[in-house]
């Protein structure tokens, strides 16, 4: 089959880059270290191996594994068979996770020894996952023997399949919690992921003699997106790690020389708060990324105090649009304090009120976009997808205002997302946990500013006559139903719930009445 000369799709961009730079380091992770062209060979055997278990283009593999390099290998050799890419939140409950995979359809899923229970338990609640894949973790651990190896399968001699692909192919469905309880599957095809990385070099500055630390989790488009796959376009050499933690970055950073790394404002200020920060050499560091959550002014005045040498940039977007859609780049970190910036170079961004008309400077309406990076829609789902992109626009569901030099300001959700700790947490989806509870009459789930989290899930709690309920109640009773960043930080008892005069639950009330709970935290 002759392939089209000028297809441009994921698994050919690795290559392009193995043909470029072959013996550069492009992988780090624990003992292991791949040069361009063995994490290229890698990728084919990869792919290959897994043609033979029956994998082919279109069909859906799911990946439930902490950050390692054989995630980064099983995201090439997945987009070079044509294949869709489930990335999964590790944090999940089983239950959780078995939606995601019967909602896709996966019938392959791979995991690590630690998440192999995980994966177990949720392959069994009526999924039509047949096939189990080990990947090894950072420290390697032992492969499990129910599963197939990432070790067979980087073993494998037979030949790649010729797959027809082009840019229209769908790559990858990334599940996104929404207003809904039930998370929605964004399809997102080679080119708008590709597009994303052409705004992501342009904007970023990624360049081929980064060294980029990816720490947060890769199952999250942000870092699987926005900065692993935009590293690998350029050649960059990327250390890979599953541990978050400040004392592992301090030590990466300094080990490796690390020179570029994005966490969201929790991670940075954990850095900055680490008895550790100021007798490690972090010299090397010059391009910091945050996004998920606004980094507060003092902290940004801290940053530039304590690593004077570190450009920073704030990034902002949702998985809908593969994810980036504005940058603040590093001259306004100051001078726009709290701004997500203007659009990307393949971004089209406005602010609008409900007639889709652009608002007045200063005045609060719904950032909309236009770009290549966008979705295809939700998968199984035209009256969402249809809701989303009305008037020819894809409805971000985000408030904010634009200034008269087109900087963009959220300054809320409208559909009221909590964003804690880099996570986004569908507020009903707490609620409906807790309504399970025979002593609630009323509950709201609201962010409230918090000095860790940046946003902390509150649930404001109206118990029934006659009943009784406390906190620990509360988050016994949600911690177990549900992942950890999605259950409550807190529990307010109040005696009823703010409404408006259609009976409308005004939970801005809630967050102004609340906003000091973790002041003193």
């Amino acid at each position: 089959m002759n392939r089209d000369p000028r297809r441009q799709t994921l698994g050919d961009l690795l290559h392009r880059s193995a043909a470029r730079s072959p013996n550069k380091l492009a992988i780090a992770c624990g003992e292991t270290r791949w040069t361009y062209a063995e994490f290229d060979l890698i990728s084919d055997r990869v792919a290959a191996g897994l043609a033979q278990q029956g994998v082919a283009k279109g069909t859906p593999v799911a990946i439930l594994a902490r950050n390692s390099h054989a995630f980064a290998a099983m995201r090439f050799a997945l987009a070079r068979l044509g294949a869709v890419l489930v990335p999964i939140n590790f944090m999940l409950k089983d239950e959780e996770v078995a939606y995601i995979l019967r909602h896709a359809g996966v019938t392959m899923l791979a995991t690590d020894s630690a998440l192999a229970p995980l994966a177990r338990a949720a392959a069994a609640l009526d999924t039509d996952v047949r096939d189990l894949v080990w990947l090894p973790s950072e420290d390697q651990s032992e492969p499990q023997a129910d599963m197939i190896s990432f070790d067979v399968l980087t073993a494998c001699s037979a030949a790649l399949p010729e797959v027809a692909l082009d840019g229209s192919d769908l790559l990858q469905v990334v599940y996104t919690s929404g207003t809904e309880s039930s998370p929605k599957g964004a399809m997102l095809t080679h080119d708008a992921v590709l597009w994303e990385y052409v705004s992501c070099v342009v904007d970023l500055a990624f360049t081929a003699d980064n060294v980029t630390l990816h720490a947060l989790p890769l199952y999250h488009c942000a870092q699987l997106d926005a900065m692993l796959g935009p590293s690998i376009y350029v050649g960059s050499t990327n250390v890979i790690t599953a541990r978050p933690v400040p004392d592992n970055l301090l030590r990466l950073i300094a080990h490796h020389g690390i020179s570029s790394f994005f966490a969201p404002p929790t991670v940075w200020i954990s850095l900055l708060r680490s008895p550790l920060f100021d007798t490690t050499d972090l010299s090397s560091l010059r391009k910091g990324y945050y996004g998920a959550s606004i980094m507060p002014v003092e902290v940004l005045r801290e940053l530039a105090q304590r690593l004077p040498l570190v450009r920073l940039w704030n990034v902002y977007g949702q998985t809908e649009i593969a994810p980036v859609a504005t940058m603040l780049g590093p001259e306004d970190q100051l001078r726009k304090p709290g701004s997500c910036g203007r659009a990307m170079l393949n971004v089209e961004t406005r602010v609008v009120d409900d007639a889709m008309r652009d608002v007045a400077p200063g005045a609060v309406g719904e950032i909309v976009h236009r770009s290549p990076h966008l979705m295809l829609g939700y998968l199984n789902d035209a009256e969402r997808t249809a809701a989303a992109f009305e008037g020819g626009w894809f409805h971000s569901g985000d408030l904010a205002t634009m200034d008269d030099e087109g900087y963009i300001t959220v300054v809320d959700r409208k559909k009221d997302m909590i964003k804690t700790g880099g996570e986004n947490v569908a507020s009903r989806e707490v609620e409906e946990a807790i309504y399970h509870l025979p002593q609630v009459s009323e509950v709201a789930v609201v962010g409230i500013p918090h000095p860790h989290w940046i946003e902390a899930v509150v649930a404001v709690v109206v118990v029934k006559t006659g009943h009784s309920l406390n906190e620990s109640q509360v988050l016994a009773h949600c911690a177990a139903r549900m992942a950890s960043f999605k259950a409550p930080k807190g529990v307010v008892f109040v005696d009823s719930l703010p409404k408006n005069p259609t009976g409308k639950l005004l939970k801005r009330q809630l967050r102004q009445a609340y906003a000091a709970l973790f002041a003193g935290n």
